[in-house]
């Protein structure tokens, strides 16, 4: 799967971090993939389930490496 865009929210925190990746949704036209890099914690709880909510799909939540608190998050916008 080959995102059409790609957005790193490491440095930002909450509420920031769905805002960010909500306007960068926003850019995409229907269908698109968008690559979040994100923290563990507040960011990997809030983000899946806000975009969620937004009627966005969840293609992929995984550690970028084993053990790492960086996370790479998949959404297929709707």
């Amino acid at each position: 799967m080959s995102p059409e865009a790609s957005i790193d929210i490491t440095s930002d925190v909450c509420p920031m971090t769905f805002v960010r990746v909500k306007l960068a949704l926003e850019r995409l036209p229907s269908g698109a993939v968008l690559r979040v890099r994100l923290n563990a914690g507040e960011p990997l709880r809030n983000v899946p389930r806000s975009a969620r909510a937004e009627g966005h799909e969840i293609l992929e939540l995984v550690p970028e490496a084993e053990g790492s608190s960086i996370h790479r998050l998949m959404i297929r916008r709707s």
